[in-house]
């Protein structure tokens, strides 16, 4: 027969176990899923979903962040106790070749979950980009097209925002449409912002769109915003 001593560690360690399985289901469904950065022109927002148990508006969230090889986290003060499922890390994460890592906790009803962190990201490699911004002006039969690639949060020594082509070799392509014809022809491929467009038909309407095209990762941006000149 098993002396009481022993029965009574045994039961502490059965009591023990249950407790354990009871907490460890309610931390798991508490942690944050999906847990991304999502980067446009370098702006590094950092994305997560609540956990699998409850609704978003139910809990507050913490996040902190670091650089690749640092072994302290650093807070977010701005995100420290949000009820939002996103944070704006821009700011932190500046060097477009450095590798950074994201992490968020839940709590909720003097709970909280594990951290959740992020895979590495890089910004240089990871930032989709916006298309360019199209400006047409019509010089009698032809078109003066200008490109501007989208702004950077990036500053630069003189504290202006820097250039995308500060990063990438970008290509721009530019696009005429026939209106009439319902016709659609690529214009220009190459460099250069300011693009003469000729040859065009009299009377007739013509609208202008353009992309930017990145020749190191095959990507290339969605195309910008139609603009529309009636020739004479």
């Amino acid at each position: 027969m098993m002396p009481k001593h022993c029965l009574l560690g045994l039961l502490i360690i059965l009591l023990s176990s249950a407790t354990a399985l009871e907490i460890q289901p309610a931390r798991v469904s508490l942690t944050p899923q999906k847990v991304r950065f999502q980067s446009r022109n370098f702006h590094n927002i950092l994305h997560w979903q609540a956990g699998s148990s409850l609704p978003s508006n139910n809990s507050i969230y913490f996040v902190q962040y670091k650089m690749y090889g640092q072994s302290q986290w650093e807070d977010k003060v701005d995100c420290w106790g949000t009820t939002a499922l996103f944070c704006d890390l821009t700011n932190e994460t500046l060097d477009p070749y450095e590798l950074y890592y994201g992490r968020v906790m839940t709590a909720c009803a003097g709970r909280h979950s594990a951290w959740t962190r992020t895979p590495r990201f890089t910004p240089w490699w990871e930032t989709k980009l916006d298309p360019p911004v199209v400006t047409i002006t019509r010089v009698n039969a032809s078109l003066r097209v200008l490109l501007r690639p989208p702004e950077l949060p990036n500053r630069n020594q003189s504290g202006k925002n820097a250039s995308m082509e500060t990063y990438y070799g970008l290509v721009y392509r530019v696009f005429t449409i026939n209106n009439s014809l319902e016709k659609e022809q690529k214009a220009y491929e190459g460099t250069q912002r300011a693009v003469e467009i000729e040859g065009l038909i009299p009377h007739s309407s013509y609208c202008v769109v353009a992309e930017m095209y990145q020749p190191m990762f095959d990507r290339r941006s969605p195309r910008s915003k139609e603009r529309c000149v009636q020739i004479p």
